[in-house]
């Protein structure tokens, strides 16, 4: 499909990937893809929790045993199989997970970057994961440590877009909205 833009995501938890992304579907009707959600399928059939830890886990043990390429795969299928010019990809975590991404016309690496206590806050109120709204700030320190999370500074320096979200919502769509003009 010409014209079509495919934008991923990559920032340190709770860098606004996800309020991103809803943002473009709600706004501006993109499909949006995330790397975590066939992770959350396997948890939820295997009755395990949603912790940060499970899914660092069983991202590990997937990746091991189908290449650690799996989850890239995956997405650049899905974003390029879709119909809408507008494809939004939650959660890019590796230099793996651009392989088979970079590949597909219209990409973009869009980097979200804010303070860690922003983050820490922000991670808390949402409490997307089972363990977040009790985290503490070493707990949450301690998850950056997580195999899922240490590479995610390097990503950002690859970004094709960077942008800074320590601000309201509003500073923030006024980036997105940039990014589709």
């Amino acid at each position: 499909m010409p014209n079509k833009k495919i934008l991923a995501f990559t920032g340190l938890i709770a860098s606004g990937k996800g309020t991103a992304a809803k943002y473009f579907i709600e706004k501006h009707k993109a499909v949006s893809f995330r790397f975590s959600t066939s992770m959350r399928d396997v948890l939820d059939r295997l009755y395990l929790e949603q912790s940060r830890k499970n899914m660092a886990e069983i991202s590990l043990v997937l990746r091991e045993a189908f290449g650690q390429n799996l989850f890239s795969k995956v997405i650049a299928n899905d974003a390029a199989k879709s119909e809408s010019e507008l494809v939004v990809i939650d959660g890019v975590r590796r230099s793996y997970d651009l392989e088979a991404l970079k590949k597909i016309e219209g990409f973009q690496l869009i980097g979200v970057e804010v303070d860690s206590k922003i983050r820490f806050e922000r991670l808390k109120k949402r409490g997307e994961n089972a363990d977040d709204i009790s985290k503490t700030w070493e707990q949450f320190q301690a998850d950056h440590k997580l195999e899922t999370e240490v590479y995610i500074p390097e990503l950002l320096k690859q970004a094709d877009v960077t942008i800074d979200n320590n601000g309201s919502l509003e500073d923030l769509y006024k980036q997105l909205d940039k990014l589709v003009e």
